[in-house]
């Protein structure tokens, strides 16, 4: 019996769970686990040639691998894409979206950043090093194909979109960038909030370990990060900084490069709200599609799988049609920022963000009381005689209010599938619950809700996390939202002022529905600061309201 190598044994079973209906089915995603195992599989046309023996040697001796796709029957210099790799992939990610530009007449390159694939040195984290290797590959394209020097674009998920901004803000040559699953700031993904990112920082440190030759500081930052090491973040945050998208604007702006932005509500490894901002602050032409799913997952199951609309791929193509090749289309003609609305069948368009067509729907949280949950009203908390009131939980342990299974529940979202829970059904010891009225009409959120709390922290660190839900009349609610923040330093028994955005969101909470927010102390996405069984109160009086603002159309 013949005995397969074990790299062919295991991508073998790695398909076999996977229904096969055709062999053209799974192609794509069986050249996406062939290059797993940095194995080549290219699509084959008689439209393009390909070439899998590329090594770009940088200005420090890295050795970069890649390969390249040119359309056959050139009769002069031709538009280019360069693809770079998701953390922990390579040059091999891009098979089935390099073959369609090419048939389109692009001249497209893909290579594996430093650190990752079989290209050489330490991952950079889409440092300096990163970005320099990114206009040497540039050079390299440029000086061996041609390539039309006034029409060259850059694309990548994640770890490659950051570097496509970043590298675009520091090299004029670049038209055109698009940017799926990506992030504005590299200290909001890391410690947003004071409040470390466990489930994702767990997994990139990981996925570093096992599929790159990450730099040791990578393993040292995130150590300082989780354990909350006070006196060595500024340092850290530093070094995130430099990696941060959002702080090269102005460069972006200058080169007038063309930027296309795809983002899910549900990535809670780069939370939407940051893109955002540097969405609005970009004058550059822009684009930006908010989608269902989590990280990179609205790029990965459509292409991959068939699972849902390709909208991602299909709009990164257009746009590099409008701004590496002049030319008109559906998304030349769209309004500019696209909001699907979570668990409907549509999307809305909007010509900025924050969106301007909507208003700022505040509310007062009213203490609970024996007899009643806490209650939302549209006007301030005003008790007799100008007495102060506070309502305790406890750190002890979670609650029913969670986003649940970090990645898990949030792709599933994507399937249209929410997340739920029964608010009745939740402890009011360790957590407590704000609600409306049923609302006498649909309210539709488009934008970042926002929570401000006057709590008082009975211990030296503290963690609050607020979930927004869309209630029924039995307490049956789904997620819309969540936000948290989390004091590393707190002087026990003082009362303080703690504010947060929830995450970026379109929903509809139906007409005699509720709107509730729910707060308790901790949730799988995110780090404790103790396990301390500490007390919080939440401080109610007429001199400091604590409010919740909704942007609503």
């Amino acid at each position: 019996m013949t005995k397969l190598p074990l790299k062919q044994l295991v991508l073998y079973l790695a398909l076999s769970f996977v229904p096969i209906q055709s062999l053209a089915s799974i192609q794509p995603l069986f050249q996406f686990a062939a290059g797993l195992l940095n194995k080549g599989q290219f699509p084959e046309s008689d439209r393009y040639t390909t070439d899998d023996d590329i090594v770009i040697l940088t200005n420090d001796g890295v050795e970069l691998t890649a390969n390249i796709f040119v359309p056959t029957h050139l009769t002069g210099s031709a538009p280019a894409v360069v693809f770079i790799n998701s953390w922990g992939l390579n040059e091999y990610q891009y098979m089935q979206q390099a073959a369609a530009l090419a048939e389109k007449g692009y001249i497209v390159l893909s290579y594996a950043t430093r650190g990752f694939g079989e290209s050489t040195g330490q991952i950079g984290t889409a440092g300096p090093q990163d970005i320099a290797d990114y206009s040497q590959v540039i050079d390299f394209l440029m000086n061996n194909y041609p390539v039309n020097p006034n029409a060259i674009g850059t694309a990548g998920i994640s770890y490659g979109s950051g570097i496509s901004l970043m590298g675009a803000a520091h090299d004029e040559r670049v038209k055109a960038v698009a940017a799926m699953s990506s992030w504005g700031s590299m200290v909001e993904a890391l410690y947003g909030n004071q409040t470390p990112r466990l489930a994702w920082a767990e997994i990139l440190t990981l996925t570093a370990d096992l599929r790159g030759n990450p730099d040791p500081i990578i393993a040292e930052n995130w150590d300082i990060i989780k354990n909350q090491k006070l006196d060595q973040i500024p340092a850290v945050l530093e070094w995130a900084e430099e990696r941060s998208p959002i702080n090269y604007v102005e460069q972006l702006n200058q080169n007038n490069t063309a930027v296309y932005f795809a983002k899910a509500y549900g990535d809670n490894l780069f939370q939407a709200n940051s893109l955002l901002e540097m969405y609005s602050r970009l004058t550059t032409p822009k684009h930006m599609d908010l989608l269902a799913g989590t990280h990179a997952t609205a790029e990965l199951l459509p292409s991959l799988l068939g699972i849902g609309e390709n909208r991602t791929w299909n709009n990164v193509y257009q746009w590099f049609d409008i701004h590496l090749k002049g030319e008109s289309n559906e998304l030349s003609q769209s309004s500019p920022l696209q909001m699907k609305v979570k668990f409907k069948d549509r999307y809305e368009g909007f010509d900025d963000f924050p969106i301007k067509e909507a208003s700022e729907q505040t509310y007062y949280l009213h203490p609970r009381s024996a007899f009643d949950n806490g209650d939302l009203e549209e006007y301030p908390y005003r008790p007799p005689f100008w007495l102060s009131k506070d309502n305790t939980i406890n750190a002890w342990t979670g609650t029913l209010f969670s986003t649940q299974i970090p990645v898990l529940s949030q792709l599933l979202e994507q399937l249209e599938i929410p997340v739920v829970t029964n608010i009745y059904a939740a402890s009011d010891f360790r957590g407590i619950y704000f609600n409306t009225g049923k609302l006498q009409q649909t309210m539709k959120i488009r934008g970042n809700p926002t929570v401000n709390l006057m709590v008082q922290p009975h211990h030296d660190k503290a963690q609050l996390v607020g979930y927004l839900y869309d209630m029924d009349s039995l307490g049956n609610a789904r997620l819309i939202t969540h936000g948290v923040s989390t004091l590393p330093q707190a002087t026990s028994g003082k009362k303080i002022e703690m504010s947060f955005e929830l995450v970026t969101t379109a929903y509809d909470v139906p007409e005699g529905h509720r709107v509730v927010l729910a707060i308790d102390t901790m949730d799988p996405q995110y780090k404790r600061p103790t396990r301390a069984n500490y007390f919080i109160d939440f401080e109610f009086s007429s001199q400091k309201q604590s409010t919740l603002s909704i942007p609503t159309l």
